[in-house]
């Protein structure tokens, strides 16, 4: 070929850099060779930067290092040193950067590690809530265009090149991602997703057939058409929290606060498949994860064996012979969790009723001592014919003239929720912590508990509460049912706590100062160890003599301190500070008026005599935090001294 046919017919062409059979698919264009790469001439002959020549039309890629709003740097605007911006390495293309991909990752449990409480679900991108976890997510078949590891648009992928969702996994929402071959913590059966729903107590069911005369008797006391009672119950219920008030005439003497779904703090009752954590000889307890933020604490005089499975003699038997590490037991809470105490835990089960409570797997027998001798009598006639085998048995107050239909009942009620609990456990072995059984709302424990005929009426502020506490009291004490009323909030001119003047005792309860009606005060302090109340005369100056003047102003303090214990909440060691009294007689009279009005608080106390410094120790068993921690949390500030440092002489480094 001449070099006149060269010449037209131009240069060779160039050998693929693939074979034809394998075609390459088509890459991205990231810009013309640099030889190639024209700036935009602008006005003053210099390029502007806002187009390149060769580039294909459509939004502009942000290229690394660039700042400002101009999309990238110019390059009549780059230093002399770098005339061409800067481009992204190849194999960084389509990948988060390191530490986005570390937060895609989830990381797996390890030994140690401690159980937080559920966290509630995230809402979605769109504000909307997320569906409910319905156990292990389908596979979803994959579209085109999204293969392993190649290729864009599948969300961000870890170093690995796999998707953060992962082929074998789902992202949750709150971004975390599960994967589908793990079970979790939680599983509807066992080793797979959550555990069971917990057995509830029964708060409902048919009334007990009883005859026409004997649920008139139990009506209570009327005058006018209109109950008369003693005491009243209101109970306020709002989404945030529901507050439960007890007046004896108009005086506030019980206040309770239950917020809803409380699975943390409020777990008194509460039956679980724990796990023991750690045995601690030196401590004669054990710790047991019951999936609480804290491990809950089991004592071992609250421990339960059987003596044939140890070699010890009876009642020496030691705690690290009794539970090992990683052992399951069956476990109820008789303490709810306390500042940063954990709760705490006995073995020795017991099921409350109406009329009865079952003490499970124990041969525990005993009626009410606050009954009479012909009523008791009477009871442990009843009690040899219904008591299941096995089980233990204990006859409550508000048996006091029952039938024993009702007893049968509320005896077969117990045991069948008993035979729920146990196989619930067997289904639950292998996935301890687990919640077993659960204590109804406050509402319902406080009716279970404290209603009787001595209440006048119990007026609730919710309609579906209503409902539902009415239904249990028609099913346990028709008779009393027509004594649960509805407070209409639309027709009402005032709340039900205003009502009945709740607020303004709430307010004078949750202070510290006390006055006394005839001009002295009361004092309560709590500390770490103990509550401290110191009583004063204050105002009251009295009137013959000072002995008369003190013993006077103590006898209405020994009133209102037990009023004040049960309001409040109080619980553990209590020492009041009474006003010195010199004659023996008075100091007899004032602590017998003490013990009195302690005498109408269920919660179990021990009272001692005044000493000669005049004080009286004094124990309330602690079941919660109390009235005062319920409505308020502790300063940041002053973390709970009561103090600020000045800061010119005591700078804060």
């Amino acid at each position: 070929m001449t070099d006149a046919d060269r010449a037209t017919a131009g240069p060779p062409a160039a050998e693929p850099a693939n074979p034809p059979s394998t075609p390459t698919p088509p890459r991205a264009r990231r810009g013309p060779p640099e030889q190639d790469r024209q700036p935009d001439p602008g006005p003053d002959g210099g390029g502007d930067g806002s187009a390149v020549e060769g580039r294909a039309p459509g939004p502009s890629r942000r290229r690394r290092g660039s700042r400002g709003s101009g999309g990238g740097r110019s390059p009549g605007a780059a230093p002399a040193d770098d005339a061409t911006p800067e481009l992204p390495d190849r194999h960084r293309e389509n990948q988060p950067s390191a530490e986005a991909a570390a937060d895609a990752l989830v990381r797996r449990p390890r030994i140690g590690d401690t159980r937080p409480a559920p966290p509630s679900a995230a809402p979605t991108a769109d504000g909307s809530e997320p569906e409910p976890d319905a156990g292990p997510a389908r596979k979803r078949r994959r579209r085109s265009g999204r293969g392993r590891g190649k290729g864009g648009g599948g969300g961000e992928r870890s170093p690995d090149g796999q998707s953060a969702a992962g082929a074998s996994g789902r992202v949750e929402p709150g971004g975390q991602r599960r994967n589908q071959n793990d079970g979790g913590s939680q599983g509807s059966s066992p080793g797979r997703g959550r555990n069971p729903a917990p057995v509830t107590a029964l708060t409902g069911g048919p009334a007990p057939d009883l005859d026409d005369d004997t649920p008139d008797a139990r009506r209570g006391r009327e005058r006018k058409g209109k109950a008369v009672g003693r005491y009243l119950m209101a109970v306020h219920v709002r989404p945030e929290a529901t507050q439960i008030a007890i007046l004896e005439g108009r005086s506030l003497i019980e206040h309770q606060v239950s917020r809803p779904a409380d699975d943390v703090a409020q777990i008194h009752g509460n039956i679980y498949l724990g796990k023991v954590q750690n045995v601690l000889p030196g401590m004669e307890a054990a710790f047991v994860d019951i999936g609480t933020p804290k491990n809950a604490v089991l004592y071992r005089s609250d421990a339960r064996h059987d003596p044939e499975d140890l070699d010890a003699p009876k009642g020496q038997s030691k705690i690290e012979e009794i539970l090992r590490a990683r052992q399951t037991i069956i476990s109820q809470v008789s303490k709810n969790p306390i500042a940063h105490k954990g709760a705490r835990l006995t073995q020795e089960v017991s099921l409350p009723g109406r009329f009865v409570v079952l003490v499970p797997n124990s041969t525990t027998y005993g009626i009410s001592k606050r009954l009479p001798d012909a009523e008791r009598k009477r009871l442990r006639t009843i009690l040899d014919g219904v008591r299941p085998k096995g089980h233990g048995l204990i006859v409550r107050t508000a048996a006091e003239g029952v039938t024993a239909t009702e007893i049968e009942a509320d005896v077969a009620r117990l045991a069948e929720q008993w035979q729920q609990i146990e196989a619930l456990a067997r289904r639950c072995e292998g996935q301890a912590p687990a919640l077993l059984y659960r204590e109804p709302d406050m509402a319902l424990r406080m009716i279970r508990e404290e209603f009787n005929p001595d209440f006048r009426k119990v007026v609730i502020d919710d309609a579906a509460l209503f409902e539902e506490v009415r239904g249990y009291v028609r099913s346990i004490s028709p008779g009393l049912a027509e004594r649960v009323e509805l407070h209409d909030t639309g027709t009402e001119p005032l709340p039900l706590l205003e009502k009945h003047h709740i607020h303004e005792q709430l307010h004078k309860a949750l202070d510290r100062k006390v006055w006394l009606p005839s001009g002295g005060s009361l004092i309560i302090e709590h500390t770490e160890a103990l509550t401290v109340i110191d009583v004063n005369t204050g105002k009251n100056v009295g009137k013959s003599s000072l002995e008369q003047t003190v013993f006077a102003n103590n006898m209405e303090a020994a009133t209102e301190v037990a009023r004040q214990l049960r309001l409040r909440d109080i619980g553990g060691i209590i020492v009041i500070d009474f006003i010195d009294m010199e004659v023996a007689k008075n100091r007899a009279a004032v602590i017998g008026t003490f013990r009195e009005a302690l005498a109408r608080d269920k919660t179990r106390t021990q009272v001692f005599d005044i000493s000669e410094l005049g004080l009286v120790e004094m124990t309330r068993k602690r079941i919660g935090e109390g009235l005062l921690e319920s409505f308020a949390q502790g300063c940041p500030t002053c973390e709970g001294r009561g103090v600020v440092f000045d800061s010119a002489l005591f700078p804060d480094d």
